[in-house]
């Protein structure tokens, strides 16, 4: 089977379309991406709507490895990031579902993830469902800090004053 047709990946040639212009390309980070905590916001967003096309694309007896390879193609326009960030996107989404599974994830590019994975995909079709809804909702409570960390502060210390 092939994935949906939204969902080519990036190593098969586009078909030839019309020049139609579109939305513009969703502004990238504010500085550093990882320091900028609206962008940070929109990568989890990004990745809890990649996972709900994983697990609906499942339901047409896609493999789980087809159907997230080549999200970050299609990034600006489904994902709301920028497609040079589609590939955050698509490994946070595979090491998510690869914990839900109880594996060891390691790095979201490490060979873990990819063993993980491979494992997944030997499983029936409702059983990846269920490892692709775990990993939604695990990562949909796990919502990024809306503050930069910087370093630790101490508590505020008592005003002096007469004690009893």
């Amino acid at each position: 089977m092939s994935p949906p047709h939204w969902f080519r990946s990036h190593r098969r040639p586009p078909a030839p379309t019309a020049a139609v212009p579109g939305p513009p390309a969703p502004a990238g980070p504010n500085g550093f991406w990882i320091t900028d905590p609206d962008f940070r916001d929109r990568l989890h967003s990004a990745t809890l709507t990649l996972l709900d096309i994983v697990e609906d694309c499942l339901n047409d007896d896609l493999p789980l490895t087809d159907i997230l390879d080549g999200a970050r193609d299609h990034a600006e326009h489904l994902l709301g990031v920028p497609r040079t960030y589609g590939i955050l996107v698509e490994a946070e989404a595979a090491a998510q579902i690869v914990q839900a599974a109880g594996l060891d994830a390691g790095s979201p590019f490490g060979l873990a993830i990819a063993q993980g994975l491979a494992g997944i995909t030997q499983l029936p079709v409702e059983r990846q469902q269920q490892l692709v809804r775990a990993a939604a909702r695990r990562y949909a409570i796990t919502a990024p800090s809306r503050s930069v960390s910087g370093p630790p502060t101490s508590p505020p210390r008592p005003a002096p004053g007469r004690s009893r």
